[in-house]
């Protein structure tokens, strides 16, 4: 595999803008948005309302998707060297499964984020992290559009690999009961014809003695 095309790849780039996403979101959440209210109150305060609640979950589905991100990562880079279609299968409903759960954990953390933040008197002390709290909750909203084209992509692939498009690979599983789509069925003797040879043409030639119904 190629490092250079498989990084340009659209599937490779999404990856990364999602995982680049992920990290902008829990690292603003964990890093400015655990503030002072103000000089009376010492104690660091979620900038979200004061809820602890906004807070964690934002961190929370940003560390999933961030290693989530990573894992798929992996999968893609070792896909065409898995074997079997089973197999490949697998994978394929993993990464449409896990990107619509994901999509579905940043539609929520959008909301979550974005309905605290509205409720949220800025004091002084709020202010610093203002900048964090609007960041996080923008690229929630990106996050969204991203997983869900994640999802539409495994969605494609998997129906591709329905119609043996995707999932064909040189070397087939073990499966005894699997058939190999180059040969059409038959008695199980090998032929030494090839697909140059169209089937039947032989009784397509006009011969009429082919035709001749013996005498008994």
């Amino acid at each position: 595999i190629d490092p250079v095309d498989f990084l340009k790849q659209p599937q490779t780039l999404l990856r990364v803008t999602t995982w680049i996403f992920s990290i902008v979101v829990f690292g603003s959440i964990v890093n400015e948005c655990y503030v002072n209210k103000d000089s009376q109150h010492p104690e660091l305060l979620c900038i979200f309302n004061e809820n602890e609640s906004a807070c964690s979950y934002g961190i929370a589905v940003g560390l999933i998707a961030f290693f989530g991100c990573i894992f798929f990562f992996v999968v893609d880079l070792y896909f065409q060297q898995i074997s079997s279609v089973k197999d490949r299968k697998r994978a394929v409903l993993l990464d449409l499964g896990f990107s619509g759960f994901l999509a579905f954990l940043w539609f929520v953390a959008f909301c979550f984020l974005a309905n605290q933040w509205q409720r949220t008197t800025l004091t002084r002390g709020f202010s610093q992290g203002a900048d964090a709290a609007r960041a996080a909750i923008t690229f929630s909203f990106f996050s969204i559009i991203i997983w869900v084209v994640l999802a539409l992509r495994a969605l494609q692939r998997y129906r591709l690999g329905t119609d043996m498009s995707l999932f064909a690979t040189e070397q087939f599983g073990t499966d005894p009961s699997a058939a190999y789509p180059g040969y059409p069925g038959g008695s199980g003797v090998e032929s030494t014809e090839t697909y140059q040879s169209p089937p039947f043409t032989e009784t397509l030639e006009p011969n009429p003695k082919g035709y001749q119904v013996p005498a008994y």
